[in-house]
C-alpha cells in the first residue's frame, strides 16, 4: 500500500510540474482549452502561424503516450514486480485513475479555471469559458474510459 501512495504522489508532482511548464506558453497547449477559447485564439491575427497544427498535436500526444507506456511497463515489471499483464494493468489503472481525477479537479477545475496564468491575451473577456468545469470533467471521464 505504501508503494502505491509514493508512486501516485511522485506522478502527481511530475504531472503538476509538466502543467506548470506548459502554462508558460499556453498557445502551444491551445487544444487543451475549451472550444470557444480555441476558436477565438485561432481568429486572432497575433497568433497566426504560432498555433500548432492538429497533426503536430496528435504526433506529440502519440509519442508521449508511447514513452509513458514504456516507462510504466518497466516500472510495473522491474520495480513493482508484476509479471502478468493483468496484475500490472490493474495496479497502473488505479494510479492513473487517481492522477486523472487529480488533474481534472485540482489542476483543471481549481488551478486552470481560476488562475490568470492560463489566460491567453485576447481572450480576457471569456471568464465564463475559462470557468467551464464541465469541459474538464467530461475530458476526465473520456480519459478514464479510454
Amino acid at each position: 500500500m505504501n508503494t502505491i501512495i509514493i508512486e501516485t504522489l511522485v506522478l502527481g508532482l511530475l504531472f503538476t510540474l509538466m502543467v506548470y511548464k506548459m502554462s508558460r506558453n499556453p498557445i502551444k497547449e491551445i487544444y487543451n482549452y475549451p472550444p470557444k477559447i480555441q476558436e477565438r485564439v485561432k481568429s486572432l491575427k497575433q497568433y497566426e502561424g504560432k498555433i500548432p497544427t492538429e497533426k503536430k498535436k496528435i504526433s506529440i500526444k502519440l509519442l508521449a503516450s508511447l514513452i509513458i507506456i514504456a516507462i510504466i511497463s518497466l516500472v510495473m515489471r522491474y520495480i513493482n514486480g508484476y509479471d502478468t499483464f493483468i496484475d500490472g494493468f490493474k495496479y497502473s489503472f488505479i494510479i492513473w485513475s487517481i492522477i486523472n481525477w487529480y488533474d481534472a479537479i485540482v489542476l483543471d477545475c481549481i488551478w486552470f479555471c481560476h488562475s490568470n496564468r492560463f489566460i491567453i491575451a485576447g481572450t480576457d473577456d471569456m471568464k465564463k469559458e475559462y470557468h467551464n468545469y464541465w469541459f474538464h470533467i467530461k475530458g476526465s471521464i473520456i480519459g478514464e474510459l479510454i
